[in-house]
């Protein structure tokens, strides 16, 4: 993460808000701040997603490619993730300083999206053993101002949800090679559905609270947080903690609670405002999170 020097007297500050659940911002402790969000920017891919989350940025493209399908899984496509963080995003990743966050990042969505029961990738195979979609995501660190997980799996259900995948149909004659004819029609394609997609919610332990999207200045107080992939059921897909600080059980009971009710929150809040915004042609939105 993007380290922040405070003084004593700034933790402290941060820290006696939010035991009284009164945080610097004037939020509670398990309220978002408003994101803006844009789809459909870039008409050089398949999909696409730009959020601000306060002075976190972060781009996302879809590419979607015809490839073979692996061996041990013949009868479904899959998605791949890269993350770059820029060099611009913040002073420490110059060079290969973003490699560690962009790994972090890149194997948390691997995982999150793991599960078979978030995206119908079988319906991405096109023939068995010879013939599938690959959606590549590639997601970029434009501007750093934390909660940098939360705000790139956000930016990354949207993209997806904006993916187009042209129509396909495959012809073949016996003794003759597969013929694919791919529709060139903007409007003869596939959408995914994302509706059972994982976001990532970050439950960041400070003092003897706990409390999600965290800023700078909070993030720079964590000793240990708790990071969930969640889906708009409440199920969880996946968890990673980090921190150098240690989480007892009782803590991490009450912080899976908090992580399901808020993730549940938050994927149905945006589902709603992409499929209203979309219904209204617009590509940019604000989404406001409730208490």
């Amino acid at each position: 993460m993007v380290d922040v020097n405070l003084s004593e007297a700034e933790k402290t500050f941060i820290v006696h808000g939010i035991q009284d659940n009164f945080r610097e911002d004037g939020r509670s402790n398990e309220e978002y701040r408003q994101m803006d969000l844009e789809t459909g920017l870039m008409s050089n891919t398949s999909g696409s997603a730009r959020l601000r989350l306060a002075n976190t940025e972060i781009l996302v493209g879809v590419k979607a490619e015809l490839e073979e399908p692996k061996p041990e899984k013949p009868d479904v496509g899959r998605l791949e993730f890269f993350v770059d963080c820029s060099a611009n995003a913040a002073p420490e990743f110059e060079g290969r300083g973003g490699e560690e966050l962009a790994t972090e990042m890149m194997n948390l969505l691997y995982r999150a999206y793991s599960a078979s029961t978030v995206l119908d990738v079988s319906s991405l195979c096109l023939q068995s053993g010879k013939l599938c979609w690959v959606l590549y995501v590639d997601v970029l660190l434009l501007e750093c101002g934390g909660n940098l997980f939360d705000a790139a799996s956000i930016a990354v259900k949207a993209a997806l949800f904006n993916t187009k995948i042209p129509s396909v149909k495959v012809r073949q004659e016996e003794g003759e090679e597969t013929e694919l004819e791919v529709s060139d029609d903007p409007y003869d394609v596939r959408r995914l559905d994302v509706s059972a997609a994982p976001t990532v919610l970050t439950l960041s332990k400070i003092g003897h609270n706990h409390i999600v999207d965290a800023s700078q200045k909070e993030e720079a107080c964590c000793l240990a947080r708790l990071m969930m992939a969640v889906t708009a059921s409440g199920s969880v897909t996946a968890t990673v903690k980090e921190g150098r600080g240690s989480l007892d059980p009782d803590s991490i009971t009450e912080m899976m609670q908090v992580g399901k009710r808020v993730g549940k929150a938050v994927n149905e809040k945006l589902l709603e405002t992409l499929k209203e915004e979309e219904q209204k042609g617009l590509k940019r939105k604000t989404v406001g999170f409730l208490r």
